[in-house]
Parts: C-alpha cells; sequence; structure tokens
C-alpha cells in the first residue's frame, strides 16, 4: 500500500469535484475548490475521521468495500477507480466478479439530479450501490446496513422486517418478480462466485426461495407498479421504472406517484420529512 500516493490522489480527485457534481448544495463561501472532507465521507458511508486518515496517509488499510464506496464519492472513471485499488494495494475487482460495485459517473449524474423523487442504483443480484436522499427516506440507508444486507433479494427473504414493508396481499408476487430476475441473471453469469454463494444460500434459508427457484421462472425487471408501507407516511403505490445499462449488470431505478394521487401527497410528505424522522431498518 503506498500510502502518500493513495492521499494525494484522493486529495486531488476531491478537489476538483464541485458540491453540484454530487447533488449537495453550495452552502456557505468555500474558501477552497472542491468538496470537504466530511462531505466525501458522507458520500462514501464513513466516518470523516477514518476518511481524513487516508488523505493524511496515516490511515488503517481500507477494506474492498470501502475503497469502492470512495471510488463512488468521487466519481471516478473506472480506470480511476483501478488505480485506487492498485494504490491501496488491492486488485480491482475483475474476471469471475463482475466489477458492478463501482457505479458510472454518468449513472451517478443521473441521481444526483433526481432530487424530488426516489432513485436508486442496484446491481443485478440485487446489490443496493447507490441511493439519492428520497431512496434512503422510502427504505431506509443502505450504507448503514452490514454488507451482507445491502443485497434486497437476501433481505426479503431472511428479514421479516424488510417483508413488512409490503402488504400481504402483494407479497408472493414481489417474492416471485425477485427470484425470476435473479434466475436471469444467473443465466448469464453461472460461473459468478458471488451470485452461486447468493443462491445457494438463500436455498438453505429459505424453503420458500427454494421453490420458487426450482420452478424456473424467468423475467427481467424492467417496469413495475409496487406497494409499499411506510412507517411515517403510509401505504403508497408508486411507478417504478428499471433503467437498464447496456451490459444490465447495473440498474437506475425510479419510484414516481401518479399525480393528483394520494400516494403523491404522501410521497411530498416524505421528501418534506426526509430522513430526519426515520429510523429504518
Amino acid at each position: 500500500m503506498d500510502r502518500s500516493e493513495l492521499a494525494d490522489f484522493l486529495r486531488r480527485c476531491r478537489t476538483r469535484l464541485s458540491p453540484a457534481d454530487v447533488g449537495l448544495s453550495e452552502g456557505p463561501r468555500r474558501r477552497t475548490p472542491g468538496l470537504r472532507r466530511e462531505e466525501v465521507a458522507q458520500l462514501a458511508g464513513m466516518s470523516t475521521d477514518h476518511y481524513t486518515r487516508l488523505e493524511q496517509a496515516r490511515g488503517s488499510h481500507p477494506s474492498r468495500q470501502m475503497l469502492a464506496a470512495v471510488a463512488r464519492a468521487l466519481r471516478l472513471s473506472g480506470d480511476e477507480r483501478d488505480h485506487l485499488f492498485h494504490l491501496a494495494g488491492e486488485e480491482p475487482p475483475r474476471g469471475g466478479r463482475p466489477a458492478t460495485e463501482h457505479v458510472r459517473p454518468g449513472l451517478l449524474l443521473v441521481l444526483d439530479r433526481l432530487t424530488d423523487t426516489p432513485a436508486q442504483v442496484l446491481s443485478d443480484i440485487g446489490d443496493v450501490l447507490a441511493q439519492n436522499a428520497m431512496a434512503k427516506a422510502l427504505h431506509g440507508d443502505a450504507s448503514a446496513r452490514p454488507e451482507a444486507q445491502r443485497n434486497i433479494t437476501r433481505r426479503y427473504f431472511t428479514d421479516p422486517a424488510a417483508r413488512d414493508r409490503f402488504p400481504a396481499e402483494d407479497r408472493d408476487r414481489a417474492a416471485r418478480a425477485a427470484v425470476a430476475d435473479l434466475r436471469a441473471t444467473f443465466a448469464r453469469r453461472p460461473d459468478d462466485p458471488r451470485l452461486t454463494a447468493l443462491v445457494r444460500e438463500l436455498r438453505q434459508r429459505s424453503e420458500e426461495f427454494a421453490a420458487m427457484w426450482d420452478d424456473h421462472q424467468v423475467a427481467v425487471r424492467r417496469s413495475d407498479v409496487k406497494r409499499l408501507l411506510h412507517p411515517v407516511v403510509g401505504l403508497l403505490e408508486l411507478d417504478c421504472e428499471v433503467l437498464l445499462n447496456p451490459e444490465h449488470d447495473q440498474r437506475l431505478v425510479i419510484y414516481t406517484a401518479r399525480p393528483g394521487s394520494e400516494s403523491r401527497e404522501r410521497l411530498e410528505l416524505l421528501r418534506v420529512v426526509g430522513l430526519q424522522q426515520l429510523t429504518l431498518g
């Protein structure tokens, strides 16, 4: 690990970004260009002290998960992401493990511009890679959960609280849609070790998942209407639009409510309430 080169690279990448580039407000006039360290830490879901230590060449060895989060926060290109990993003494994600953890800067730019509607970026195996503020208010902040619990399919079949977010009459349909989408991904990448491990785990932990997997239904999720029970604003009926990238390994998911509907009013209330009063798991 080259601490000094890593620190220099992080500082230079941070100073080239403006708050507007990452969906933040400018706030008071800044004495120096670029983002503040605490803003990068917030975007990466890590403590300001930990990030500051990395920039000061005195931090502990960052995990691969942390490197991926910092790369997203700093809007690094694929080549820059690989360079970051190399400076930290790590091999960049590639080969049998698809580089789905690194959200492309263009996709993050779109996400940052969606300030009044929930939107999040998912990998094709269901990992939450990035969320805007509205998505955190709707679903909870995925970056605050343990890494394993950032996968929406794993949570649905292993965490009763995640299932309770759906009305009882919608749960079977939601489960089948999740399994059918995962089946489609498995057909594209049957040798992906992370995907294979996820399927094996869910077959062991959930009889429901195992039965649905054996049904061999296949369907890539592109659009849907979802009803979600929110602990603050109540029932929301949302149009869910899924935008796939050409490789289909990442998708931007956008949730909207129909104009004039009660769900539209509740979504607006959620925007006002924001994250301040939420304690979602």
